[in-house]
C-alpha cells in the first residue's frame, strides 16, 4: 500500500495534496484498528484502496457514468453524446448486467477499463474505424459509461450500478418528466450522495414531451427537490435526445470537466472527506490527551508502595546502620550486636558478600501488598485512564481503560522480580568503616596486651617473685595505659563514628531507593504507561489522519 500511495502522489503532481490525503486516511484506519468498529474501518480501507488505485491508473482520463431508470432515455443520451448508435434503447435494450463504455483519445484506457470491470465486448474506442474524422478532439480523455437501469428487477443490475457509482469520476443522472420525483432515485442515490454534488450533473430528458409553457415550472420543481436532497447548485440540464435539445449544453458541461482534469481528484477528495467524516463521527473530535509526568506521579508512587519499596528502603537504612556499627564499634560490643536480626535477612534480600547472589527470577519474600495497597494501584490506574479518557469518544475511552489494565495480572510478579534483582549496595560496609574496624582491632589488641601484662605482674607479685621493671608513660604504667587506652579509645571511637554511621546509612538508603524506584518505574512503564501511551499515539495518528483527509 505504501508504494501504491507514493505512486499515486507522483501521478497527481507535486502541487496536489490528494496523495497525502489518501495516505493520511490509510494511516488513520490502520491506527484505529482494534479500537473502532471493523466494518466501518473496512469501508474506509476500501475507499483508500480505490482512491490509490484510481490515481495510479490514469490522470489523463475522466470516467463519466450515465445513470438512470428504465425509460429515462439514458442510453439515447449516451448515443447522442457519442454520435453513434452504440447502446441499445427502448425495448431493444439488452438485459445484460454489464455497462457499455466508450473512450475518446488515441492512447485508449485499457487498464482503466479493466479496473472498472468493463468486459472488452462492451468497450468502444471512439477514435477508431467508427470515427469519420470530422469530430472534434474536445472530448479526448473521456471514458463514458452507460450504466444498467438502476430500477431494473435484475439484482445483478443493481450491484453493477452500485459498484460503478463508487468508481466513476463524474456522475450524470438522467431523469424523465414522469419519474423525476421518484423516491427510488432520490432516496437511494441522490440524497445519500449530496456530498458529491461537485462531481454530479442532473439531466431532465424527454423535455420535448413536455409542453413548452410547463417546462420552466418542471425544471424549477426538480431544482427544488434537488435542493431538498442537499444538491443545491448542482448542474441541471434539460435535454431531448430525440431532437437534440440541450445535448450541446450537456456535452459542453462534460467537455469542461474533461479539460479541467480535476474531476478525478475532486471525486476522490469528496470520497475521502465523506469517509473521514463517517469515521470521525464515531472516533470523535476531541484533542489527543497528553500523558504528562505529573499524571504519572501518583501512579508510580502507588506502584512503588505496592512493591514494598518503602519497606525495603527502611530495611536498607537499618541494615546499613547495623553493619556499619558492627564494623566501627568496639569489637566486644559488636560481637554482642550480632545476636540482633539483620533487617535485610528477614526480608530475604541479603545479598551476601558476593553482591548479587540473589537469583533475578526468584520471587522475593517482601510482605505481600495488602488490600489497601492493591486498591491504591487500581484506583491510581483507573483515575489516570479516566482522566485521559475524559473527553474522548466511547470507543477510545474503552480502549484506554482496557489498555491500562491489560497487564495488571503480571504486575505484582514483575515488581517482585524487579525489587529482588536490585543491588541494594549494603553487602559490604563502606571503606572508611573497614579502616575504623582495623583501628578498633589494634586498640583491642593493645587493651588485651595491657590486660595480659597486668595479669602477669599480678601473678608475679602473688608468687613473691621479683617483679621486672615496668616502663611508664606520663607517670602511668605502660600496661595500664594500654588497657585503659585501648578500651577507652575504642569506645570513644565507636561513639564518634555513630554520626558517620547514621549519615552513611541514610546515603545508602537513598541510593537503594533510587535504584528500586528505577526498577519499579521500568515495570510501570512497560506494563501500564506504555500501553496507555500506545493508545494515545494511535488516537493522535487517527485524529491527525482524519483531519488531513477531511481538508
Amino acid at each position: 500500500m505504501t508504494s501504491l500511495l507514493e505512486g499515486a502522489r507522483k501521478l497527481v503532481g507535486r502541487g496536489s495534496d490528494i496523495g497525502a490525503r489518501v495516505q493520511a486516511l490509510d494511516e488513520a484506519v490502520t491506527a484505529a484498528r482494534g479500537r473502532l468498529d471493523d466494518a466501518l474501518l473496512d469501508r474506509a480501507s476500501a475507499v483508500v484502496d480505490r482512491a490509490a488505485e484510481r490515481l495510479r491508473l490514469s490522470a489523463d482520463h475522466t470516467v463519466v457514468a450515465l445513470g438512470g431508470a428504465t425509460g429515462s432515455g439514458k442510453s439515447s443520451t449516451f448515443n447522442a453524446l457519442v454520435g453513434l448508435e452504440l447502446a441499445s434503447t427502448g425495448v431493444r435494450r439488452p438485459t445484460t448486467s454489464w455497462a457499455t463504455a466508450c473512450t475518446w483519445g488515441p492512447n485508449g484506457a485499457a487498464e482503466l477499463l479493466e479496473w472498472l470491470g468493463i468486459p472488452p465486448r462492451h468497450q468502444v474506442v471512439r477514435d477508431s474505424m467508427l470515427d469519420t474524422g470530422r469530430e472534434g478532439k474536445d472530448l479526448e480523455g473521456l471514458v463514458l459509461l452507460d450504466l444498467p437501469d438502476h430500477d431494473s428487477t435484475e439484482v445483478s443490475h443493481h450491484l453493477e450500478v452500485d459498484r460503478l457509482v463508487r468508481l466513476a469520476d463524474l456522475l450524470v443522472w438522467v431523469l424523465d418528466p414522469q419519474k423525476y420525483a421518484d423516491a427510488a432515485i432520490h432516496d437511494r442515490f441522490l440524497r445519500p450522495m449530496a456530498a458529491h454534488r461537485d462531481v454530479m450533473m442532473i439531466v431532465l430528458n424527454h423535455i420535448d414531451e413536455v409542453p413548452a409553457d410547463r417546462r420552466p415550472s418542471m425544471v424549477a420543481d426538480l431544482r427544488r427537490l434537488l435542493d431538498e436532497d442537499g444538491l443545491a447548485g448542482v448542474t441541471l440540464v434539460a435535454t431531448s435526445a430525440k431532437d437534440g435539445t440541450g445535448i450541446d449544453e450537456l456535452r459542453n458541461a462534460i467537455v469542461a470537466r474533461v479539460k479541467d482534469k480535476a474531476t478525478t481528484r475532486a471525486r476522490i477528495a469528496t470520497d475521502l472527506a465523506q469517509t473521514a467524516a463517517e469515521v470521525t463521527a464515531v472516533s470523535g473530535h476531541a484533542r489527543a490527551p497528553k500523558l504528562t509526568d505529573r499524571d504519572q506521579g501518583e501512579l508510580r508512587a502507588a506502584i512503588a508502595d505496592a512493591a514494598g519499596v518503602p519497606i525495603v528502603v527502611d530495611a536498607v537504612q537499618k541494615a546499613a546502620r547495623l553493619r556499619a556499627r558492627r564494623a566501627t564499634g568496639w569489637p566486644v560490643t559488636s560481637w554482642l550486636s550480632r545476636l540482633r536480626p539483620d533487617p535485610l535477612k528477614r526480608l530475604h534480600l541479603d545479598l551476601g558478600t558476593n553482591g548479587r547472589d540473589l537469583v533475578a527470577n526468584a520471587r522475593t519474600s517482601i510482605p505481600d501488598a495488602n488490600q489497601i495497597q492493591h486498591a491504591r494501584i487500581e484506583s491510581a490506574v483507573r483515575d489516570l485512564s479516566d482522566k485521559l479518557a475524559g473527553d474522548l469518544a466511547r470507543p477510545w475511552a474503552t480502549a484506554l481503560r482496557r489498555a491500562s489494565t491489560s497487564r495488571m495480572p503480571d504486575l505484582q510478579d514483575r515488581l517482585d522480580k524487579a525489587v529482588g534483582s536490585v543491588d541494594l549496595g549494603v553487602a559490604k560496609p563502606p571503606v572508611w568503616a573497614r579502616l575504623v574496624r582495623g583501628v578498633q582491632w589494634i586498640l583491642l589488641l593493645a587493651a588485651l596486651a595491657g590486660a595480659v601484662w597486668l595479669g602477669a605482674l599480678a601473678v608475679t607479685s602473688y608468687l613473691k617473685v621479683d617483679e621486672p621493671s615496668t616502663p611508664e608513660v606520663g607517670g602511668l604504667a605502660v600496661p595500664t595505659a594500654l588497657l585503659l587506652g585501648g578500651v577507652g579509645l575504642g569506645v570513644l571511637l565507636a561513639l564518634l563514628c555513630r554520626v558517620l554511621v547514621g549519615r552513611s546509612a541514610r546515603k545508602r538508603a537513598r541510593r537503594a531507593e533510587r535504584r528500586l524506584l528505577e526498577a519499579v518505574d521500568q515495570v510501570a512503564e512497560e506494563l501500564v504507561v506504555a500501553p496507555l501511551a500506545a493508545e494515545l499515539e494511535a488516537y493522535q495518528v487517527t485524529s491527525d489522519g482524519l483531519r488531513l483527509a477531511s481538508a
